[in-house]
C-alpha cells in the first residue's frame, strides 16, 4: 500500500537519490570526530590544573599541543589517498573536520609560547622567529593554514570556484612539511619520530602523484 501523504499528495513511489541513505547515516560522524578531537586539550587542561605535567609545564604543554596538529594535519590529508586507495569515501567525510582540528590545535600551540612562554613579548617573539630557524617553520605552517581554515566553507568552495580552491588547498601539503621541518628541528637527539611523519607524508605523496599518473594514461586512451 502507498498512502499519499502531505509530503507525497500523488501516492507515487519516490526513487530516493543515490547516496543519500548513506549521508543521513553518516551525518553523525564529522561532530564525533570533533568531539573525539577536543578530548585531548580537556585531558591536558586537567594535567595543568593539577600540577601533572612535570616540572617543565609549559614545554610539555607546548609539546603535546604541536604534536597533536601535525597528527591531525597529516590524518586529514592521508583522507583522499586512502580513498583513493581503498575506495572508501568516509575519510572524504572527516577530511575537513580533522584540518580544522589542526587548525585550533596549531593555534594553541603559537598561543600558548606567545602568550603563556613569551608573556607577549613582541620583540622576543619576532626575534624567535627570524634567528631560530625551527619556530620559523611552525610560524610559516601556520600562516598556510589560515587562508585553508578560511576557505573551509562549502560558500567558499563555491566562491572560488572548484579549481581554484583545489590549489589553494595543496598548501596542507606544503604546511604538513613544514611542521615535520619543525618538529625534526625541535628534537635534540632522537629524530625518530619526526622522520615517521615525514615518511608518512612522503607515502601519501606517492599514493597521490601514482593516481594521476594512472588517471591521465586513462584519459589519454
Amino acid at each position: 500500500m502507498n498512502a499519499a501523504s502531505p509530503a507525497n499528495p500523488t501516492g507515487t513511489t519516490r526513487t530516493p537519490r543515490a547516496g543519500a541513505p548513506a549521508s543521513r547515516k553518516l551525518a553523525w560522524l564529522p561532530p564525533a570526530i570533533v568531539t573525539g578531537g577536543l578530548i585531548p586539550l580537556v585531558v591536558l587542561g586537567l594535567r595543568a590544573s593539577t600540577g601533572a605535567l612535570g616540572p617543565n609545564a609549559v614545554a610539555e604543554a607546548l609539546n603535546q599541543l604541536g604534536l597533536l596538529a601535525l597528527v591531525l594535519l597529516v590524518a586529514s590529508l592521508a583522507a583522499t589517498p586512502l580513498k583513493l586507495a581503498s575506495g572508501w569515501t568516509f575519510p572524504l567525510r572527516i577530511r575537513k573536520a580533522l584540518g580544522l582540528l589542526a587548525f585550533f590545535y596549531a593555534c594553541a600551540h603559537f598561543l600558548t609560547y606567545a602568550v603563556v612562554d613569551q608573556g607577549l613579548d613582541v620583540r622576543t617573539i619576532v626575534e624567535d622567529i627570524t634567528e631560530r630557524p625551527f619556530i620559523l617553520a611552525g610560524f610559516v605552517a601556520l600562516l598556510l593554514l589560515i587562508p585553508l581554515a578560511a576557505t573551509s566553507t562549502a560558500r567558499m568552495l563555491k566562491r572560488l570556484g572548484a579549481a581554484r580552491w583545489k590549489r589553494l588547498h595543496r598548501l596542507a601539503y606544503v604546511a604538513a612539511v613544514l611542521g615535520v621541518v619543525h618538529f625534526f628541528l625541535r628534537v635534540k637527539k632522537d629524530a625518530t619520530e619526526p622522520l615517521i611523519y615525514a615518511a608518512l607524508l612522503a607515502l601519501l605523496f606517492a599514493v597521490r602523484i601514482v593516481s594521476a599518473v594512472l588517471h591521465r594514461r586513462a584519459a589519454s586512451r
